[in-house]
């Protein structure tokens, strides 16, 4: 491992001294295909450094391991989150066991975009490669959570353009990772080597990329608390005959399920009959008696207890970037201190 390390750093060896001495012994021997004989020589030197160099790379434990995790929690609270309303998301207001599983996600991808991106040789290789994987992600995202696939309750397949759902868990991924990853990239030439004394030069030496996840911070809070929030209407399919409610708004800085800015701006972006139309808000208790659990709507529940809602939107998601940016100044720690190299 060590020799790999010298190697990739241009460091003489004494296996590298043998086949310099080696390759110099033939080309003394060999007059006119002299040249012929040093660049076979010279490209089995190369492959040999590549191998070596491929030996070096190896695995985070640490990461896998959270990852694991992550997913182990993820498989806990989608399965048990019915039977066990307190470790299931948040019907609003608060923070459950669940609520924390999309953080660790975009965290654990912040940390692998900085571990990948160390070394970048071309910028424009790494952009083409990063945005064909957030293409990638958006299409199996669509595929899978966008009404296209029926399972595990129906095993059909199909679904209609008019109410296909945009958003989802993967394209929140899929914005986080392009936005981070294109910062990464693009700022790779103004990359320290090794950080400057003092505590704050982790931070000072990728001022880049906490600027990035706190434009995308300001932009949600602004946003959230600027935007007018006018009256809106919705068509309930969930019931036996489709009927058409309006939601009272008229407001900004609205902080509830009914006026905020958030679902505003989903229902401009993407149409209301895009959303998820099960939004975990319908377990409050202004919806439904069971809360903090699923159950029948009460009948004097407000008219937004009805209406789509999208948990992974556009606004949200902008600021899920801060996630990522968290993660991958984590990724920059182990780089830098841990000597992951």
């Amino acid at each position: 491992m060590d020799e790999a390390k010298r190697m990739e750093e241009g460091v003489s060896t004494p296996h590298n001294d043998y086949h310099k001495e080696d390759m110099k012994m033939e080309t003394e021997k060999t007059n006119g295909g002299g040249d012929s004989i040093e660049h076979e020589q010279e490209g089995e030197s190369v492959q040999e450094t590549q191998s070596l160099v491929k030996q070096k790379t190896r695995r985070v434990a640490t990461l896998d391991a959270f990852r694991g995790l992550t997913i182990l929690l993820m498989i806990l609270v989608d399965d048990a989150g019915g039977a066990y309303p307190r470790i299931d998301h948040s019907p609003w207001n608060g923070c459950t066991l669940a609520d924390f599983v999309m953080p660790f996600f975009l965290f654990i991808v912040g940390v692998a975009i900085a571990l990948a991106l160390k070394r970048i040789p071309k910028v424009k290789y790494a952009v083409k490669k990063i945005i064909l994987r957030t293409l990638k992600l958006l299409f199996w995202g669509l595929l899978l959570q966008g009404g296209y696939s029926h399972a595990p309750d129906d095993l059909s397949y199909g679904v209609d353009m008019k109410f296909i759902r945009w958003c989802g868990i993967l394209q929140r991924i899929a914005l986080v990772y392009c936005i981070v990853a294109l910062i990464e990239t693009f700022t790779t030439k103004l990359r320290p080597t090794t950080l400057s004394p003092g505590s704050l030069s982790i931070f000072t030496a990728y001022r880049w990329q906490w600027f990035g996840g706190f434009v995308a911070f300001v932009i949600y809070m602004v946003t959230t608390f600027a935007l007018y929030v006018p009256n809106w209407s919705f068509v309930d399919y969930n019931s036996d005959e489709p009927k058409r409610y309006t939601v009272m708004c008229e407001m900004r800085g609205h902080l509830g399920p009914a006026c905020n800015a958030v679902g505003y701006v989903d229902r401009q972006v993407w149409g209301v009959n895009h959303l998820y139309s099960q939004p975990v808000w319908r377990r409050l208790k202004a919806c439904t008696f069971s809360s903090p659990g699923y159950g029948p709507l009460r009948r004097d529940a407000p008219t937004w207890c009805r209406a789509p809602f999208e948990p992974e939107g556009l606004l949200s998601s902008i600021s899920a970037i801060l996630s990522g940016t968290i993660g991958i100044h984590y990724g920059h720690v182990l780089i830098h201190f841990k000597m992951v190299s």
